[in-house]
């Protein structure tokens, strides 16, 4: 008999992907609208994706 399967948590594989090399990846936010008051090297550094930690990385790759 087949072992029971993790479903995939559906929020969560569509906000963080998969690179490569194994490490997981998400959009930052605060970047869309008022950012007036910030500076243009906040906004740069919000374009970029964020990378997550290898111990948080290793507890969400199960269910993604």
């Amino acid at each position: 008999m087949a072992k029971c399967k993790q479903k995939t948590h559906k929020a969560s594989a569509k906000v963080l992907k998969v690179k490569k090399n194994g490490q997981l990846t998400y959009k930052k936010g605060n970047g869309n609208h008022q950012t007036a008051g910030d500076s243009g090297k906040q906004i740069r550094k919000r374009r970029l994706r964020g990378v997550l930690s290898n111990a948080q990385g290793k507890r969400l790759k199960d269910f993604i």
